[in-house]
């Protein structure tokens, strides 16, 4: 049955990628999909087939975007975002009435607008999800944020949104618990995934075809090869490019390295020939033939490296990377190399530890296969009928 589904996304492109794969299916399976995002990323939503939404978007964008450092006026930024877009929705909507709503983490208002028309509201989380304890686990962390003045002022603010909608809850749960949740992420990567309910579905991650399909050819020397990529928001690294040329210049390895737009090929010198550097690179082509990952670890990229069974070096730079890092080192795959701690010297023995060991490399396998079966696209489009039955 032909249904007409709401997807309410955050203008980041890192919050856009993990479930292209699944709006393209919905529209494939023969569902309306309208897709709201700020205008600048819709060119990546279209080719889903989606009808794309556009808004002028407050968030800030690209490699040079600025964020404010208190966390929550970082989380304010996304307050205002969805405070300003709601009257579009209401607009939009009112005379194109959903089924469903899909939303991103960040698309605060999408659980009024369903509830405004009476529909399921699914978050579609691209990270970890709140488990049970959650509240008390992360009070040393959580606490802080809540009693700052710019965190009062972010709950109130909140608070006073949500009444002016006919919601009485409050803001911190209303924020952290949602209702219905499919997790694109391996339940391997979820803190405390023992403690997490039955409102999460993990169907794990949902690569793309396009992405999946993008091309690059490994190198003819035959030599293993390593992947280093800080992501698309965080790649204003030239310190540690260039320890990396200085580490793997005369090795074993074929690096592939990609380097965003602050960085250039120039401004690291003269290059071995067994170093292949971009602006950008196809990373799931290079996962797909790499040996290790040198990575900011990302949520996305975390995943990716699982799926594709690669061990990582994290070197992580802000926000839930931490963790991830902490994650991928506890289930016994990666090496958390802190960004203070690089040098030439610690980035050759990180990878020579991570790709030379055997038990490494049972995990990873073990896991690749564990996360393969979660499901992803097809798994998690059956999931968004069901809601819709």
């Amino acid at each position: 049955m032909r249904e007409h589904l709401v997807v309410v996304g955050t203008t980041a492109p890192s919050h856009i990628y993990p479930s292209l794969g699944v709006i393209a299916e919905l529209v494939r399976r023969g569902h309306r999909v309208s897709y709201v995002v700020g205008s600048p990323l819709a060119p990546l939503v279209a080719p889903t087939g989606a009808h794309v939404v556009t808004h002028p978007t407050l968030l800030p964008l690209g490699e040079a975007a600025t964020w404010p450092d208190d966390p929550a006026d970082a989380m304010r930024v996304f307050l205002d975002e969805a405070v300003a877009l709601h009257p579009l929705l209401r607009s939009t909507f009112d005379a194109d009435r959903p089924s469903l709503v899909l939303y991103d983490i960040g698309g605060l208002g999408a659980p009024l607008l369903a509830a405004r028309y009476d529909v399921p509201a699914v978050q579609l989380s691209p990270a970890a999800v709140a488990w049970e304890g959650y509240d008390e686990d992360m009070a040393e962390v959580m606490d802080p944020i809540k009693t700052s003045p710019s965190g009062v002022d972010y709950a109130r603010t909140l608070g006073s949104w949500l009444r002016s909608e006919g919601v009485d809850t409050d803001p911190w749960v209303y924020l952290g618990h949602p209702t219905q949740v499919l997790s694109l992420i391996p339940r391997a990567m979820q803190p405390f995934a023992s403690r997490v309910g039955s409102h999460v579905q993990f169907v794990g991650p949902c690569l793309s075809p396009e992405r999946l399909a993008e091309p690059w050819t490994p190198p003819a020397s035959g030599k293993p090869v390593l992947l280093v990529s800080f992501g698309t928001a965080f790649t204003d690294q030239l310190p540690v490019y260039r320890a990396c040329v200085e580490a793997f210049a005369d090795s074993p390895w074929h690096v592939v390295m990609s380097l965003g737009s602050f960085v250039s090929a120039d401004d690291l010198g003269p290059l071995p020939p067994s170093f292949e550097v971009h602006s950008r690179v196809p990373q799931l082509a290079v996962l797909s033939a790499a040996s290790a990952f040198i990575t900011h670890a990302g949520m996305g990229s975390c995943t990716e490296s699982l799926w594709y069974g690669v061990p990582t070096v994290a070197i992580p730079q802000a926000a839930d990377q931490f963790g991830n890092a902490a994650q991928l080192e506890s289930l016994g795959v990666g090496r958390h190399l802190p960004a203070s701690d690089v040098t030439a010297e610690s980035l050759r023995a990180a990878v020579e530890e991570v790709s030379g060991s055997a038990e490494v490399a049972s995990r990873l396998a073990a896991l690749k296969t564990e996360i393969r079966a979660h499901g992803g696209i097809p798994a998690a489009a059956d999931a968004v009928e069901a809601f819709l039955k």
